[in-house]
Formats: structure tokens, sequence, C-alpha cells
């Protein structure tokens, strides 16, 4: 496993390498290395997967393995995986230079790193669908908070009048009309999450769950807000990235904030 596990790593590397040197020129040949790099990260998200499954995220019998950092890790896994598809068909490579380097911690971690096992049968379809439904919809927010973040830094750039910066940085406009599409899936994913949870989850209000139930609300009431003043007031830029890394921070505790309590200071 361990070999397995550096050799993702090393793809993660040298394909964010490529990329970023395709990203940086301006020569003819970019879009061939690009489309080299594209397969690389393609090469360590096969990896990636195999390391999930062979190590205790999809365990056998029908049980998952839902620790902090395997959770983490397939977070980030099926962000890349949107990531690297999309960018094989339209030019978001900038969205994927920001992922891979994290999937490649999340490798090193969750394979170094010992854990205790949080086991979860998946014999009830009714959990199977809500657990595989937030991770979706948590790996599309996390995309929209990149969108947001990359946004942000191209608002900066254009106010510090810097054009150096703006000419290697994407249109800001396409950027913009990515993360509220991300967004928008994700809202709806979260929709789902929830309703799932409310309906099928028997102790979705019970104490070690109440925080996670409460945040992810909180979460879901920005995004609504935040894609309301888009539709009716025409909510951009700076506006809409705040909103949007709001609604990001409080899913974030919601789903890694109480994990990490319950698994490594409670001991739950």
């Amino acid at each position: 496993m361990p070999v397995i596990a550096v050799l993702t790593i090393l793809a993660y590397i040298a394909a964010t390498t490529i990329l970023l040197r395709c990203k940086l020129a301006t020569t003819d040949d970019s879009p061939s290395a690009q489309r080299n790099g594209l397969m690389l990260a393609s090469a360590g998200l096969l990896g990636h997967g195999w390391l999930l499954i062979s190590n205790g995220y999809i365990a056998d019998q029908g049980v998952l393995n839902l620790t902090v950092l395997n959770a983490l890790s397939a977070v980030f896994w099926t962000a890349s995986v949107i990531a690297v598809v999309s960018s094989f068909k339209n030019s978001v490579e900038t969205i994927t230079l920001g992922l891979l380097p994290i999937s490649a911690i999340a490798v090193l971690l969750v394979v170094f790193v010992p854990q205790a096992d949080v086991p979860v049968s998946t014999k009830d379809s009714a959990l199977d669908a809500h657990i595989l439904i937030s991770l979706i919809a948590y790996a599309m927010l996390t995309l929209a908070a990149i969108q947001g973040l990359l946004l942000f830094r191209i608002h900066q750039s254009l106010h510090n009048r810097t054009p150096d910066m703006v000419r290697k940085l994407p249109p800001m406009e396409p950027v913009e009309e990515l993360m509220f599409r991300f967004i928008k899936t994700g809202f709806i994913l979260l929709t789902l999450a929830l309703a799932t949870g409310f309906l099928f989850l028997e102790n979705i209000f019970a104490q070690h769950l109440v925080h996670k139930t409460v945040l992810s609300v909180i979460s879901w009431i920005l995004f609504a807000v935040l894609l309301a003043g888009r539709h009716i007031a025409g909510w951009r830029g700076k506006t809409a990235v705040k909103w949007t890394m709001a609604g990001f921070a409080f899913i974030g505790l919601a789903y890694f904030g109480t994990k990490i309590v319950l698994e490594w200071i409670l001991d739950y």
C-alpha cells in the first residue's frame, strides 16, 4: 500500500508541476503538455481511489470506515475527479491546480497517519444515499470555495492594477459563472442530504449529531440567501465571495469540525 501511495503522490506532484508550467507558458505546445498533465492527474486519481477502497473507507462486509481523514480524502478525491474531468473539456485547470496538492496531502495523511475505526453499516439504503449525497455536496461546495478564492484574487489584482498577474489569471466572468454553477449543484445536493437526514435518520438530533445538523442548516440558509441575492439583486464579486466562504465555513464545521471534536478530542 505505501508503494501505491507514493506513486499516487508523485503523480499528483508531477501533474501539478506540468499544469503550472502550462499556465505560465505561452508556447504552442502548451495544450499538448496540459493534456499530459491531466493524464498524470488521472493516474493519481486512480491510485487515490484504490487507496480509499483498500485503506478502509469502503470496507468489507458492508461497512464504511468514516474517520476524519478518510472522509477528508474522499471529499478531495471526488472534487478532484470533477475538476480533472471538466478540465479535459473546458479550461478549468486553475481549480485543478488548487486541488491536486491538497489531494496529495490527503493521501499522505490517510495512509501514513494511524486512525481509529469509525464503522458505519451500509446495509441501510437510506443511510447509503445520505452519505453519498453529502459527500458529493461537500465536494461541489469545496470547488465553489476554491473558485471563490480565485475570484477574490482576480479582484485584488484588478484593484491593485497589476497587469502581469491579471494576464496569468483566467477572466473574471467565467470564474464567477463556474463558481455559481458549483454552488447551485452543491445547494441542490445539500438540500437532498438534509432531506434524507431528516426523513430517514432517527437520531439526527442526538447529542453527537445536533451540532452537525444545526451547522448544516445554517450553511443551507447562507447559500439560499446567496442564490436569492444573485437572482434578485444581481450579487456578484466580493459580496458573492463573502457569502460563499461563509456558507463553506459552516458546512466544513458541520462535518469535519464536529468529527474532529468527537474523534480526536472526545474519543467518541
